[in-house]
């Protein structure tokens, strides 16, 4: 099977380097520049589950039991199984902790792994982490606070600019009416 690069990356981040918010960024990439992709809902859980496992990992377990719950919504055993991924033991791990969080369990963090079942996908990740310097099935280095708080590191000054330019459009129309 051929596989989108930014899912095969996604796969090389959400288990190697454990960069969850750099998994967001390349499967919504990909999913916004392929409208009508019938794999649609299945990137989006995937974002999904990568967003829940960044606010996990920082102890925002609201957000990360809302974002489980939104995978677990999207994300089916066959589809994951059609990516090279054993669907049943994900959904399993994943379904066990969104249960904990919702019933209040405060469980230490621990990194959720997809286990690859294609070993020509496995292989190919393997070869990108070692690229990387990253380790396939690491556990994620909660002392690097530079990958665990990443959202609050990112340039924004583009979005900033965007919206100042918004409601500059806003005021401008609402005195010609």
């Amino acid at each position: 099977m051929t596989y989108p690069s930014a899912y095969i990356s996604y796969l090389v981040e959400f288990n190697g380097t454990r960069d969850f918010f750099e998994c967001h960024e390349l499967l919504e990439e990909y999913w916004k520049e392929h409208p009508g992709d019938p794999r649609a809902a299945i990137w989006v859980g995937l974002i999904q589950l990568a967003v829940g496992q960044y606010h996990e990992r920082r102890s925002n377990l609201k957000g990360a039991v809302k974002m489980y719950e939104k995978a677990l919504d999207k994300l089916d055993s066959r589809s994951l199984e059609e990516l090279g991924l054993d669907g049943s033991s994900a959904l399993a791990e994943l379904n066990a902790r969104y249960q904990s969080l919702q019933d209040g369990k405060e469980l230490p963090y621990r990194d959720l792994t997809l286990i690859v079942t294609d070993p020509e996908l496995e292989k190919r990740c393997i070869h990108l982490c070692n690229a990387l310097n990253a380790k396939w099935g690491s556990s994620s280095p909660m002392e690097l606070e530079s990958l665990i708080h990443r959202h609050k590191l990112r340039d924004r000054s583009d979005v900033l600019a965007e919206r100042a330019a918004a409601i500059e459009e806003k005021k401008k129309n609402r005195t010609v009416e």
